[in-house]
């Protein structure tokens, strides 16, 4: 014959929880045992041990301890509502876990962070919003950097992707050549292509493709970014051939 109650030890054989679990519960108020022994022994009768599955249940779908206790007190057709809700919550963090797992794999395939759509949907702003800021922080005051963003504004998205498109073409055929010196007729002709580009959102003076270039060479982004195209060499080439093109 069964035992008509329960001793810790059977709880935890049961559910697979601790023994330290159920005194947590029982010192919280969120679970107490239906009687105690006169030796200060807990028991649970069997309708304690739904309770007890339905906290599980609960913790298991992603509510604090708090909510729980909350909820247990409220009617079934109520709880209904918060398990609805629950059910969205918990469809909306498996779409953000998707998309960091997607970014997660691309980042390891290689591709450069800028490219990645890891804050998509996050209280942190997209990568290319915070380049964009940070350019806007750092050079907003100056004219050339006024001209570029008067330019971009007027630019379609379609126009836009078409640009960045272009200019990672560029960079392409520029990491195919990276065999070659920097010198070469070859590489200056993409070089004169990329300045061409630029020209058409600000004006371009030596200045400017100098600080451009070095940025290229030793701001980790960049080196990570043009890795994608070619070996880890290709940000020190685009600068060496930037900086023949400006000095010749």
């Amino acid at each position: 014959m069964k035992k008509p109650l329960l001793a810790v030890k059977d709880i935890v054989q049961i559910t697979g929880i601790t023994g330290r679990t159920l005194h947590y519960y029982d010192r919280i108020d969120l679970f107490k045992p239906t009687h105690l022994t006169e030796k200060g022994y807990r028991l649970y009768d069997r309708s304690s041990l739904e309770k007890l599955q339905t906290i599980l249940f609960l913790k298991e779908v992603d509510f604090s301890l708090k909510e729980i206790a909350d909820i247990l007190k409220l009617t079934r057709q109520e709880q209904k509502q918060i398990l609805k809700k629950q059910s969205q919550t918990l469809l909306s963090k498996k779409q953000r876990l998707e998309t960091i797992m997607v970014a997660l794999d691309e980042y390891v395939s290689g591709n450069d962070i800028s490219h990645l759509q890891i804050f998509n949907g996050s209280s942190v702003l997209p990568l290319k919003e915070q380049y964009a800021n940070e350019a806007r922080f750092i050079y907003g005051e100056t004219e050339t950097y006024k001209e570029f963003n008067e330019t971009l504004e007027k630019l379609s998205p379609d126009e836009k992707e078409e640009r960045f498109q272009f200019m990672e073409e560029i960079f392409k055929q520029i990491a195919s050549r990276i065999d070659q010196d920097p010198s070469s007729d070859e590489v200056q002709r993409l070089i004169e292509e990329w300045k061409k580009n630029l020209m058409q959102f600000m004006t371009c003076d030596e200045e400017l493709l100098a600080c451009i270039a070095h940025t290229y060479k030793f701001d980790s982004r960049f080196k990570n970014y043009f890795n994608q195209y070619g070996n880890e060499d290709l940000a020190d080439f685009l600068y060496c051939a930037i900086m023949h093109n400006i000095n010749r």
